[in-house]
């Protein structure tokens, strides 16, 4: 019997131009696949997250199965493509509600469509008709590092001005804290030495100039999985909110991820509850069918 084609979506999130902020493939799944076909696709698509939908019926509020792969990992967490999935599902009318549920290896995530006119933004919003999607993720928190890297972290940012180095508890990277935005983006980062520091990944941040409209810039590099920068990383925002909010004493913030690509994420965070709401527009700017 002939396979299904699969529906697929590439959509930018994290911004609202096309081929800025952090692609992410979404696709639409009907009958089952194994982890050697997600795994395969999401090789094949090569861009840092492919993420697979699958709806699940008899619930109240829109449910569907979630699941990101790198081009060599599955994740337990991704933030873009989250937002890239909530994005499918609402532009293409895919779902007739402004919440999703979405079943995940993180537990139940939700995504809330809302009015552009409801969000304080460094960017302005022309298009009265535009809406953002808010994320509901779980808060992660701060830990001091124990590693005894510091010579090996320098040289893996190319001797960038470090004032602190952290540690996340839930996705086990390191936060390194420079001495301010601009020297974030001119960190030229060694993906080599990266790659032989304990943990996951590095994420690089630092206060933001004070005529950006923005409270803190960020990159994160991720080479050991597949990801040498990660153009815009939600779930690394949920780390970054924990440590700025904090330090900046607010719990309302506007980021920006100064990778190539670019792109803008406002954040608030409920320290009580421990969850991070994440901000963001997406644009879909292609989409076509698997065969195999």
């Amino acid at each position: 019997m002939a396979k299904k084609p699969v529906k697929y979506y590439v959509v930018d999130a994290f911004t609202d131009s096309a081929f800025k902020g952090n692609p992410a493939a979404v696709c639409l799944l009907e009958e089952d696949k194994n982890d050697y076909w997600f795994q395969s696709v999401a090789a094949e698509f090569n861009i840092s997250e492919t993420c697979y939908l699958t709806s699940i019926h008899g619930t109240s509020i829109p449910r569907f199965g979630l699941r990101w792969f790198t081009p060599v990992s599955e994740v337990n967490l991704c933030g873009h493509a989250t937002l890239a999935a909530a994005q499918t599902l609402f532009s293409t009318g895919l779902v007739d509600n402004n919440v999703i549920e979405f079943v995940t290896l993180s537990g139940i995530l939700t995504a809330k469509k809302i009015p552009a006119s409801n969000v304080t933004s460094a960017q302005n919003d022309e298009a009265k008709d535009t809406f953002y999607i808010e994320l509901d993720f779980p808060a992660d928190p701060i830990a001091e590092s124990n590693s005894d890297d510091t010579s090996l972290i320098s040289e893996a940012l190319n001797g960038a001005s470090i004032i602190d180095i952290k540690r996340t508890k839930n996705g086990d990277d390191l936060l390194v804290v420079v001495s301010s935005g601009k020297n974030v983006t001119e960190v030229e980062p060694q993906l080599d030495v990266i790659g032989k520091i304990a943990g996951r990944g590095v994420i690089v941040t630092g206060i933001a100039p004070s005529e950006s409209g923005f409270d803190f810039y960020s990159r994160y590099f991720c080479p050991k999985f597949g990801i040498n920068e990660d153009p815009v990383c939600g779930s690394a925002h949920c780390s970054l909110a924990t440590y700025w909010s904090k330090k900046l004493g607010k719990c309302d913030l506007n980021a920006y991820q100064a990778s190539a690509r670019g792109g803008a994420i406002n954040i608030h965070l409920d320290e009580q509850k421990q969850r991070v709401f994440l901000r963001g527009k997406a644009i879909t700017v292609m989409e076509g069918c698997i065969l195999v």
